[in-house]
């Protein structure tokens, strides 16, 4: 009788997968954390700590101040204004600059319909750079 012996040389019968399906989880598990954090990614632009350096040579703009007292009468630079006139005014105002600066106040004890009127004529004429100043 012939002793056969077996060597390692056997035939693999079945593949071994598990490194295989660890190394593919390990990979899907690191995209999914890296890839919120590239498609949210937002650049912007801040602003610096100092502010620019002022131009001497550039004129001041000119404020126009409109101030709505208790009783409904409008001043415009401190010059007062009847209500048929608002937008005569108003419209001399777009004349002199054609992008003018407003500010509007009210008073305390003022009628809104008062407000409305002031800045509906503004609106009426176009006149975008309206500000409305509080206390």
């Amino acid at each position: 009788m012939k002793k056969t012996s077996q060597r390692g040389h056997s035939t693999l019968n079945e593949l071994n997968i598990t490194p295989l399906l660890d190394l593919v989880f390990v990979l899907l598990v690191i995209f999914i954390i890296t890839t919120p954090q590239m498609v949210n990614s937002l650049e912007m632009a801040l602003p610096s700590a100092k502010p620019p350096p002022p131009n001497p040579n550039a004129p001041k703009p000119k404020i126009n101040r409109i101030l709505v007292d208790d009783n409904g009468q409008v001043f415009l630079n401190d010059e007062p204004i009847p209500d048929t006139a608002l937008k005569d005014k108003f419209s001399g105002l777009k004349a002199a600059d054609p992008d003018p600066k407003v500010v509007v106040k009210g008073s305390d004890d003022v009628d809104y319909q008062s407000m409305i009127k002031v800045l509906d004529a503004l609106q009426q004429l176009d006149i975008t750079k309206v500000g409305l100043a509080t206390e």
